[in-house]
């Protein structure tokens, strides 16, 4: 049976479980990164080295979407290419993404260097923390290239059809992050420039990997001369694709710099250093969400398209189900043991253990109903309703965090920025949750709606 005739006909649970996992295990590596970093700095370093890597992750996070932009793009085109059957056309496309890649990190890496103070300001320094964050960004600017190249190309290992070597490239990355980071921080003392040198260290090894991985013979799509020639059409597709995982990138930094200067306003630099260990804990609790989301959306948008219904239904149930066991645990984890969660970054701080311990109570109140969200919202892309899916997703980290972000301190002081998190999360799922009835409503009116 190919893969096809799978989506269409092979167990639900199974199918779920065969495409989510190795998008779990690719997600977690990705966040990683941040967790072993500010883990491993919190100890070293204290709050203030916690709050360095936070004031520096916009800027990060405006360094991937840079990397979504051509990787995601060029990757959607080299599948449509493939499944076309024009190889050609799809290794042009893939030779094209990587000279974007080089360039476009070139560009932020000129950026970076001329202007890395001001962003930081921009991006919630104070002066106390700058110079924790100017240590470690400079240190990670610098290596832009290897992790542009990795990213985006790692993306393209996906798009030709091989997920596994994909999620190997990043575990190979995130485990020699995790064994470089103490090695450089503590036994070498470098402080925040170690544990930035090893991310730089690992992204560049995983560079190599992918770039090896496309010149070694093994792959469905090579390098060649001609391909890296760049092509006005090709270039303008890639970026038309890439797009919108870009805007909400973009959209996903600014976030993050309005929380952190909201939270230096009202709590000072502690209250950033315990928004770092909140994001690092809540990404890791989100990211296998986010596998399961992609796992689903092929059997999703496949049977949506032969009009089985019954099996649209079911593996949204099953999505749902899943992803929402999975943030309950965390939740349970949060809300019995934030004091332990504090702990794990830093053992001897007791002003950040008494911050931490009541910001996570305050802003994971309603973490259960995330999963069931982040689902939801994107089962519109998968269907073709591209615009409510767009409305969905960022209703819950843009339309609705930001105004209570800058709204509620305004009345409740710092407890005010923790609250904006389950509040946007109750108002964006009560969203959600109205869309998606209407739609299922007229699912169940379609043929084979009630079967199943």
């Amino acid at each position: 049976m190919d893969r096809s005739a799978q989506l269409g006909q092979a167990s639900i649970p199974r199918l779920l479980l065969g495409f989510s996992l190795p998008a779990i295990v690719g997600m977690m590596a990705q966040a990683s990164y941040n967790l072993i970093d500010r883990i491993f700095v919190g100890h070293a370093l204290g709050s203030e080295g916690i709050a360095g890597t936070t004031v520096a992750f916009p800027f990060m996070l405006v360094v991937l979407a840079f990397g979504m932009l051509i990787g995601f793009g060029g990757t959607a085109l080299i599948s449509i290419r493939l499944g076309e059957g024009k190889k050609s056309e799809a290794e042009q496309i893939l030779g094209n993404t990587a000279v974007l890649l080089i360039l476009a990190s070139v560009f932020v890496t000129i950026v970076g260097l001329l202007w890395l103070d001001d962003i930081l300001v921009v991006c919630g320094a104070s002066d106390t923390v700058l110079p924790y964050a100017r240590a470690y960004l400079g240190i990670i600017v610098l290596g832009t290239v290897f992790q542009m190249v990795a990213f985006g190309l790692n993306a393209a290992i996906r798009g030709e059809g091989n997920p596994k070597i994909a999620m190997l490239s990043m575990l190979i990355s995130v485990l020699l992050n995790a064994i470089l980071a103490p090695i450089f921080i503590f036994g070498l003392g470098w402080g925040m420039q170690g544990a930035a040198l090893a991310t730089v260290i690992s992204q560049a090894v995983t560079a190599v990997w992918v770039v090896g991985y496309f010149l070694g013979g093994k792959s469905v799509l090579r390098f060649h001369a001609q391909t890296l020639r760049l092509t006005s059409n090709v270039c303008r597709q890639i970026i038309v694709f890439g797009s919108p995982p870009f805007a909400m990138q973009i959209a996903a930094s600014a976030l993050q710099s309005i929380l952190n200067h909201q939270l230096g306003v009202y709590g000072g630099d502690l209250a950033i250093s315990v928004m770092g260990v909140l994001y690092a804990m809540l990404m890791m609790v989100a990211m296998p969400v986010f596998g399961i989301n992609q796992g689903a959306q092929p059997i999703i948008g496949y049977n949506y398209g032969a009009e089985r219904f019954d099996r649209v239904k079911r593996t949204l149930e099953l999505a749902i189900l899943a992803a929402t066991g999975i943030v309950i645990v965390g939740f349970g984890v949060m809300m019995l043991f934030p004091s332990q969660v504090i702990r794990l970054f830093n053992r001897h701080d007791p002003a950040l253990l008494a911050l931490g311990t009541h910001a996570i109570r305050i802003s994971t109140m309603m973490l259960p109903l995330v999963g069931f969200q982040i689902v939801s919202a994107s089962y519109f892309r998968a269907i073709g309703k591209p615009k409510t899916a767009i409305l969905l997703m960022l209703s819950r980290q843009v339309l609705l965090l930001i105004p209570a972000a800058l709204i509620l301190p305004l009345f409740f002081g710092l407890d005010g920025v923790w609250a904006a998190l389950p509040t946007s999360d109750f108002g964006a799922s009560l969203l959600t949750g109205i869309y998606l009835l209407a739609e299922l409503r007229e699912l169940k009116a379609m043929p084979n709606g009630n079967t199943g």
